[in-house]
Formats: C-alpha cells, structure tokens, sequence
C-alpha cells in the first residue's frame, strides 16, 4: 500500500493506505482525528467541513492521494491553535450564543462560518445576508437564526 504524507493540525503524518480511501476516513480512522463527522459521505450534507490550506473543504469528497506533503488540514480539533486562544473567536460565539442543540454539526459549521469570515475580511467588507446564504451546512435541528447570529458576533469581533 502506499504511503501519503501530509499535516493536520500542524503535525506531519504519513499513513498507509490505498490511494483512493476518502480524506474523512483517513482522519476519523486512521489518526483518530474524529471532530469532522461523518453524515452523508458524497459532499452534501458538511458535517465533515474542515479546512485545507486555510479553506474550507469536505474531507469525505477528496481521495487521500490528492494530497501531499506541504497540504495543511486544519480540524475543529486543531482551529483554537489558528487564533493562539484556548477557543478560537468562532467557538467562543457559539457558546455566547448557545447555538448547539444535538451538536452534530456544529464542527462543520464552525469550520465553514471561519473560511466565510476570512473571505469576507479578506474583501474588506461586512457579511451580508447572501454570505451566510451561501453557508449549505445542514444541521437537523434547525438553529440556523442561532448560526447567523454567532458568525456576525465572530466577524465583529475579528474572528
């Protein structure tokens, strides 16, 4: 079997496995890595929404063969580390804002609202109601008015 290095959460890993086994796999079982979840398996529903080299992805859409060694996975479990804090600004406002319910999908919409606040920042201007439009992370419960209000809570205060 091969060999595929790469890093997550700031520490290179190299596993064996065959080329083809999806990313989310790789990390729930593999390495142990379990905060991105594992909820549809073909790219819809982002219960497993981390982030590669700073974007936002879904790790149950990308063959583990598609990285490589300079690839950076940023987990839930590893976001805090990114904003040198015990909770990164998002997490805090998720807390603040009581926003879990079952907490299934709370890692992915973490991980998404982060890449949209850094995108948003990155173009110099406010999130708008059609950003967090483009937010497609399911969350059965329904606590989306929740969701919006932590990310503009986040954004305010630079997370």
């Amino acid at each position: 079997m091969p060999e595929h290095t790469f890093r997550v959460n700031g520490e290179q890993v190299t596993v064996t496995v065959d080329s083809d086994v999806r990313l989310l796999w790789v990390l729930r079982d593999i390495l142990g890595v379990t905060g991105p979840k594992y909820g549809c398996g073909i790219n819809v529903c982002k219960a497993c929404t981390s982030h590669l080299n700073g974007r936002a992805f879904n790790p149950c859409a990308v063959p583990v063969r598609d990285l490589g060694p300079d690839d950076e996975i940023t987990t839930i479990e590893g976001l805090a580390a990114t904003a040198g804090a015990d909770l990164h600004p998002m997490q805090q406002a998720w807390l603040d804002h009581d926003v879990v319910q079952c907490g299934y999908c709370q890692s992915g919409q973490i991980m998404a609202a982060v890449d949209l606040v850094r995108r948003v920042a990155a173009e110099g201007r406010e999130i708008t109601d059609a950003d967090l439009d483009g937010i497609r992370n399911i969350c059965r419960c329904g606590t989306y008015a929740r969701i919006r209000e932590a990310i503009r809570a986040a954004a305010a205060s630079g997370g």
